[in-house]
């Protein structure tokens, strides 16, 4: 078994999972759990920010450039029957990922624009108008279910490789191993603890300025 997988990378795939989930069950919780919602919009902005920046900065199977392929290799993957061992993510599977994170930058980002029509609103409602606000609503709802999808494809996926592949691929997300032959590529190394925390807590810090510099209004109904 070789690792594969840093920890960084884990910690913020399970943190989305957690964060997602926390968004989705406080959003029909009703609006005393709004502060939640909006707690969990930050975690998945922050995190996939971080993840973003960790596919330049992170280590050898952490970046785009490691499973990111050309249509080509998509072709090719797909034609042979989606077999084949890949030390990271498979062609698709690359795909997949970079699908998944402009899903949830979306999400996050037109939540904080957002608003219900009642009382609440996203923390950035103040730099629009109204009708602009309203705009991003739709956007936050319609992508929601786009979202839902590709969550649905991704644990669907999950499921083949696990049930007829016999991949352990939940583990391998567990404890960053996957097993290792003659053609596999040197293990990754050292984490860059550091830059890692560094990317965190610049994202936070840009985060809350801008939330803290917003206008204070309240939700225009007239």
């Amino acid at each position: 078994m070789q690792l594969v997988w840093d920890l960084p990378v884990r910690l913020a795939h399970w943190l989305l999972v957690v964060a997602v989930a926390g968004s989705w069950i406080s959003h029909y919780a009703g609006v005393q759990w709004f502060g939640v919602h909006r707690a969990c919009g930050y975690t998945v902005l922050v995190l996939v920010v971080f993840r973003v920046a960790w596919g330049f900065a992170g280590t050898l199977h952490a970046r785009f450039a490691s499973f990111v392929r050309g249509p080509r290799a998509v072709v090719a993957f797909v034609r042979g029957g989606l077999r084949g061992e890949h030390p990271g993510h498979n062609p698709v599977g690359g795909w997949s990922v970079l699908a998944m994170l402009i899903v949830l930058a979306l999400q996050a980002v037109s939540g904080l624009f957002a608003n219900d029509e009642i009382s609440s609103s996203g923390p950035l409602y103040g730099w629009l108008s109204h009708a602009a606000s309203n705009r991003w609503t739709r956007v936050h709802h319609l992508n929601s279910d786009v979202m839902i999808v590709l969550i649905v494809a991704h644990l669907l996926a999950i499921a083949w490789y696990v049930w007829m592949r016999r991949t352990p691929l939940v583990r391998a997300m567990l404890t960053g191993r996957k097993p290792a032959d003659a053609t596999s590529p040197p293990p990754i190394g050292r984490t860059p603890w550091l830059r890692a925390a560094l990317i965190v807590l610049a994202a936070c810090a840009a985060l809350a300025y801008a939330v803290n510099t917003a206008p204070e209004t309240d939700v225009a109904l007239f």
